[in-house]
């Protein structure tokens, strides 16, 4: 399914609808078979914190989602957009990540920015970039 008569703003905001909601596999039909994914971590990725990890299609996109409820509170997270800025077919979300770790009860908060490209209605880039340190800390104490 394609969003094709959506512009940009319309996709992405629909894209933070459905993450917050809970939608997993909704959130991951707005991507591309093939994505241009990159989190702000090492390229390894980090072993406290097992969401992150290299991605590059529609299934590890709806993975990645529900890993994320998988390790926090759903019902406990605070995460707020601040803007989104678009530029034709490029996107980028100011945010905060506020999430509690579900095995330990810890909180953290983290500014994120994501870089979002949409080309033929589908999401195309998806690039992360949060506060790594806080987020390992806090994973680290579970």
């Amino acid at each position: 399914m394609t969003y094709e008569m959506k512009n940009t703003r319309d996709i992405v905001q629909e894209l933070l609808r459905r993450i917050a909601g809970g939608d997993h596999d909704g959130a991951a039909a707005m991507f591309a078979e093939h994505i241009d994914w990159r989190f702000s971590w090492p390229s390894e990725g980090q072993p406290v914190v097992p969401w992150i990890r290299p991605r590059s299609t529609r299934a590890e996109a709806a993975d990645h989602f529900r890993a994320l409820d998988t390790y926090h509170v759903p019902e406990l997270n605070g995460t707020s957009v601040t803007r989104i800025l678009v530029d034709g077919a490029d996107a980028v979300v100011i945010a905060e990540i506020v999430q509690t770790v579900r095995e330990s009860g810890v909180a953290y908060t983290s500014p994120v920015a994501l870089h979002i490209t949409v080309e033929d209605g589908l999401i195309t880039r998806y690039h992360i970039f949060e506060d790594s340190l806080t987020i390992a800390r806090a994973m680290g104490a579970a």
